[in-house]
């Protein structure tokens, strides 16, 4: 097996991506234009830091734009290069036509390791590759909006947001260039759990669909399933806790970079999530047993695997060792095209990133919407609502002998704020896009798992969008 050369990233979404439009009469033209990224640009910018030029590297792919603006975070790895970019871009096009946003697909990254670097000399560069971007409309509300994604997160936003607002004093819309910015800075509450509730929703949605549960081999609810979670960054830490705190599932592994945490009994995730911020490390955590090698504990038995990181970690080389009922991809393509056919070959179930990362660009169409429309979401309505459910409850108590539990009447008149406003629409938009995947993935015996049945509603979408615009 090891003989066997890995397809890259951009190869196996290309594979992925073929094995789905085999199923579907587009015509090759049409297939080609669906499938090539439209533009990519790269910048090699200097900045003087440390009495010194110091020159980066950096790039924004636009996928497609049959709607704009186009949608797509930012990332500072070491590893972002343009075929990353690329098929990370590829993967946005069809994420956004899947849960029904109205973006094309884009992506960009800075290749950088954050952690080299000092954060005022971080806030230097980070304003200087945004400088580039925007002067050339590759950052713009109405065109290209960006958004976190590894390696940055709100304060990076932020100041990508400043620095356009700086060359475009006068745009009143201002705001809407990027997403996943602080709250007092124009964000939107629940966006930084956005991913990672994503991914709840998906896995809560799936114990919905008895016989999807029956492919993995699984019954009952989430409670007290087996997850093991490979990277406990923002999404992963998210996904982890909201499974293992509400829905009583439990995380009996974690993986990071410097080692594992495994506890049959199930890791306490606020606690080890403290202890890593505290130490900067997993290692001397208490709650669990401490492995120096975190690969082999991806391995063991569990009903879900969660791969919550980086790409590829699921690979030619140990998709036989995995024992997971099913997967769900938190990560932007942790399963390689060839992994990916051994497990389905074993009756693995896997949830794919396209759809299970979704909750991110979800909540970051809320925050434009906001930005755009200038006010905060529940501040028409809430206050109305509570007074109307108030009048219902002092009519109802109005009636003798009839008296409501406090616990209902705190629960009654308590009117949506923005945070349930986002966490509402973003469980209808998992809960939507899921029954599309799973109805296309059941609708044909050509249809053998939820990935080519998510890549055919998406692409579906987008071939339609095209078709409207005349091409």
């Amino acid at each position: 097996m090891s003989a066997i050369k890995e397809p890259t990233f951009r190869e196996s979404t290309e594979i992925m991506f073929n094995r789905a439009v085999r199923l579907m009469d587009l015509s090759p033209g049409l297939v080609e234009k669906i499938r090539v990224c439209n533009a990519t640009y790269k910048v090699n910018f200097g900045v003087r830091l440390r009495g010194d030029f110091h020159t980066f590297t950096g790039y924004r792919s636009v996928h497609s734009e049959h709607m704009e603006p186009v949608k797509g975070g930012i990332r500072y790895a070491l590893s972002v290069d343009q075929d990353e970019v690329e098929a990370l871009a590829s993967l946005m096009t069809y994420k956004c036509a899947l849960v029904e946003t109205p973006f094309g697909g884009a992506k960009g990254g800075l290749c950088i390791d954050p952690r080299d670097w000092e954060e005022n000399e971080l806030e230097q560069i980070t304003r200087r590759f945004a400088y580039e971007l925007i002067k050339r409309d590759l950052i713009n509300p109405a065109q290209n909006v960006p958004a976190p994604d590894m390696g940055t997160g709100e304060r990076e936003m932020a100041w990508i947001a400043d620095q356009y607002l700086r060359m475009n004093t006068t745009d009143i819309n201002n705001r809407a260039c990027v997403t996943g910015k602080p709250l007092n800075a124009g964000g939107i509450a629940g966006r930084v759990e956005a991913t990672g509730r994503g991914v709840q929703y998906a896995l809560q949605e799936f114990f919905r669909h008895p016989k999807d549960m029956e492919m993995a081999g699984l019954t009952g609810t989430l409670k007290g399933k087996n997850i093991i979670v490979q990277g406990l960054g923002n999404v992963g830490y998210h996904a982890a806790k909201f499974l293992s705190e509400e829905d009583e599932a439990k995380v009996i592994a974690v993986l990071e970079f410097d080692g594992a945490i495994t506890n049959p009994d199930g890791i306490n995730i606020e606690d080890l999530k403290s202890h890593i911020l505290a130490t900067g490390s997993i290692k001397s955590f208490d709650g669990g047993i401490y492995h120096a090698e975190s690969s082999p504990s991806m391995e063991l038995d569990c009903d879900i695997l969660i791969p919550a990181a980086m790409e590829s970690v699921i690979n030619l080389e140990n998709a036989d060792r995995i024992k997971a009922k099913m997967i769900i991809e938190a990560a932007n393509g942790p399963v390689t095209a060839g992994a990916d056919e051994i497990l389905r070959n074993k009756g693995v179930v896997i949830i794919p990133d396209l759809y299970a990362n979704a909750g991110g660009v979800t909540v970051s169409y809320f925050e434009w919407v906001k930005n755009l429309s200038h006010i905060r979401f529940g501040r028409m309505q809430r206050r109305q609502e509570e007074t109307r459910h108030r009048l219902l409850i002092e009519e109802l108590e109005s009636i003798e002998g009839n008296h409501l539990s406090d616990r209902f009447k705190q629960k009654y008149l308590h009117g949506a704020g923005e945070l349930d406003l986002v966490r509402s629409g973003l469980d209808d938009t998992m809960r939507a896009a899921y029954q599309a995947i799973s109805e296309k993935w059941h609708s044909s015996e050509e249809i053998t798992d939820m990935r080519t049945a998510a890549f055919l509603v998406s692409i579906e979408r987008v071939a339609k969008s095209y078709r409207t615009k005349g091409l």
